[in-house]
């Protein structure tokens, strides 16, 4: 079975985190994409929505989405918790053949910076999400999303026409 992993705070989920999902299903050989919110990303120190909280409304968003699932995992941990921890779990869980890692373009510039990066790499292969304002190597494998939006600037200055229909009340409240 081939798997695609998409993880991340989701803090919070966003129209392009929905695109990716969808960009994802329709170009990569997969038979399921596993949606993972971190409860806390080991290269921060807080979030702004509880873990719970997000792990629910990505349920709300993906819910209708034919082959996706969301994990729990990292969450359940309640702790931060590697990426190649994660890959490692949801291979023997799907019992995975072929593993696609699915990261932001933002994102793509940390990755000398996570743990475990070269097994990481070994068991996974990349694919980047595309955002303007990032060069993306050529060899790379991508999907091209190009909504100029991120978490932080949500947080900063929540812009609800970017959050998907089906959490633009939970958000609300959550928000408040």
């Amino acid at each position: 079975m081939n798997i695609a992993i998409f993880g991340g705070s989701f803090d919070p989920i966003h129209t392009a985190h929905v695109k990716i999902v969808k960009k994802a299903l329709t170009k990569l050989d997969i038979s399921r994409l596993i949606v993972v919110p971190t409860f806390v990303n080991p290269l921060k120190s807080n979030y702004h929505i509880a873990p719970q909280k997000r792990y629910k409304l990505l349920l709300s968003v993906f819910s209708n989405i034919k082959n996706v699932d969301i994990s729990d995992f990292e969450v359940q941990q309640k702790k931060s918790v590697y990426s190649l921890d994660t890959v490692k779990h949801l291979k023997k869980q799907y019992k995975a053949q072929k593993i696609y890692f699915i990261i932001g373009a933002d994102n793509y510039e940390q990755l000398p910076l996570w743990s475990g990066i070269d097994e990481l790499s070994n068991l996974v292969e990349f694919v980047v999400a595309t955002r303007s304002g990032y060069d993306i190597p050529d060899d790379l494998k991508t999907l091209d999303v190009d909504i100029n939006i991120s978490s932080t600037v949500l947080r900063n200055k929540i812009d609800y026409s970017y959050i998907p229909t089906e959490i633009k009340n939970d958000l609300k409240e959550i928000l408040k």
